[in-house]
């Protein structure tokens, strides 16, 4: 039977946090001097009272869960903000449907980028800092679900980042929750010099704020319609393009990197690959796209580059409208959306790892064809790969091109066309945000949509968060046996 008072206690957790947070877009309210911050009040009393009732209830009981419930208060635990953090979004100037509200939550926490909104550059102060510390939370939030509880879960191949050593739990949690603080002060260090950076080059105190939050999370909303084109600013464009890369790094690489190891994160192998496939990716869209493009040489590559990391790495800015670059450049945007950036980073997609484990089984299971009795091991950073990985990653590659077929089937139903299903389908999975064509490409939103296909789309995005099989698991009757 489930431990029921474990999940209440995290639910109210939850609540309480969400209550608590909501005190900053109330604050920035009042700090601009609109009447908004009275929508914030009701929610906030309302969830403190009663997050603050089922923690009280709980706050005895032992934190030792199961693997079952470890599912369970993810996936509830992740869901349950996205609906609390909707609320804003209805009883502000927004005026957002129940729909509406709930897709741009879950588009925030996902870090998807993904918006309904038109007139960004109008809305309230409150509603789009709150916009902005969706991301930045969920950004953090899945660095810590990916290299601490989808290990443990074995899901896709994470048990490759288990933390090292056979502790009891007596000591395993302490070593976990030192891991977690240095990896909270490591994002919060790279927030607080990216806000720096991008006041001196030009951004308002709040754009800079703001942008900070959604750039180290790769997460891609802005506060103005036009996204980055707005600023016309090339040195803020470089710097963004830095901390997008910084933020497809494994943070736990990041948080091992210091004086006396400055260059740990370019030794890991997913690190590697990464540089590898971006600075092909650029060379090559540019040889095709410079001649879409005015200016420098020198600001075409920073173009160019802006707009690819933004993809690879599911941040989804954009600078430019790259459907004018030729279809070869869309056609290539559209592959680095399924991508996405390393494994324990904000970045969304397949990941970089899991092409890595399968290009190797593909190459043992070719040299077993010429010495079927051979025995060859293979290894990732140093730890042996075992066939229990390569199962896990197989299995999560087809469940993510089967999830994300189903979900473009679906979407069609609505009458959209190809392409439109195709990349939003495609955008929703892998959290980038921008698709293809003319509704929700780069000049386009997400608004025009029916209800019916927000709903899917809300849904694709959480799968894709979430690595599908940590929701799928759910569904299965033998999970909620004895």
């Amino acid at each position: 039977m489930f431990n029921l008072k474990p999940i209440a206690l995290v639910g109210g957790t939850v609540v309480c946090a969400v209550g608590f947070l909501l005190f900053i877009p109330l604050l920035v309210e009042v700090i601009y001097k609109t009447d908004t911050w009275q929508s914030y009040a009701v929610p906030i009393l309302l969830y403190l009272v009663v997050g603050g009732s089922l923690v009280i209830t709980n706050r005895n009981i032992e934190l030792r869960i199961s693997s079952k419930e470890a599912f369970v208060i993810t996936v509830l635990s992740w869901l349950l903000f996205a609906l609390l953090c909707s609320v804003p979004f209805i009883y502000t100037q927004s005026n957002l449907s129940i729909f509406d509200a709930l897709f741009e939550s879950m588009s925030g926490i996902t870090t998807t980028g993904a918006t309904v909104i038109n007139g960004l550059d109008n809305l309230p102060k409150g509603i789009l800092i709150w916009r902005a510390l969706l991301q930045w939370l969920g950004g953090i939030g899945i660095v810590v679900i990916a290299l601490f509880i989808l290990p443990f879960l074995r899901i896709g191949g994470m048990q490759l980042f288990h933390l090292e050593g056979d502790d009891p739990y007596d000591k395993f949690l302490p070593k976990i929750t030192s891991v977690i603080s240095k990896i909270v002060i490591i994002y919060l260090i790279l927030t607080i010099v990216l806000f720096g950076l991008y006041y001196v080059n030009g951004m308002s105190l709040f754009d800079a704020v703001a942008h900070s939050f959604t750039t180290i999370s790769t997460g891609g909303f802005s506060t103005h319609d036009l996204s980055f084109a707005y600023f016309e600013n090339h040195s803020i464009l470089l710097i963004a393009i830095i901390f997008m890369i910084l933020g497809s790094f494994p943070f736990l690489v990041l948080a091992k990197t210091n004086i006396k190891n400055p260059f740990a994160a370019f030794k890991d192998h997913q690190v590697k690959i990464f540089l590898l496939l971006l600075f092909i990716s650029i060379c090559l869209i540019y040889f095709f796209a410079q001649k879409y493009l005015i200016g420098s040489e020198i600001q075409k590559i920073i173009i160019i580059s802006f707009n690819t990391i933004s993809i690879i790495s599911g941040t989804g800015f954009i600078s430019e409208n790259f459907e004018g670059w030729g279809n070869y450049a869309s056609t290539l945007f559209l592959i680095l959306m399924f991508i996405g950036g390393c494994a324990g980073s904000t970045t969304g997609g397949i990941k970089i790892f899991r092409f890595q484990i399968l290009l190797k089984y593909i190459a043992i299971h070719l040299k077993k064809m010429l010495q079927p009795h051979a025995v060859i091991a293979s290894h990732f950073n140093g730890r042996k790969i075992q066939d229990s990985t390569y199962e896990s990653v197989m299995i999560f590659f087809f469940i993510y091109i089967l999830t994300f077929a189903f979900s473009a089937l679906l979407l069609s139903f609505s009458g959209l066309d190809f392409l439109t299903c195709f990349s939003a389908s495609a955008s929703a999975i892998s959290n980038v945000g921008p698709g293809l064509g003319e509704i929700i490409g780069p000049e386009g939103n997400y608004g025009s949509l029916t209800s019916y296909t927000k709903i899917i789309l809300i849904f694709t995005m959480f799968l894709g968060r979430l690595e599908m099989l940590t929701i799928f698991v759910l569904f299965l009757p033998s999970f909620w046996k004895n």
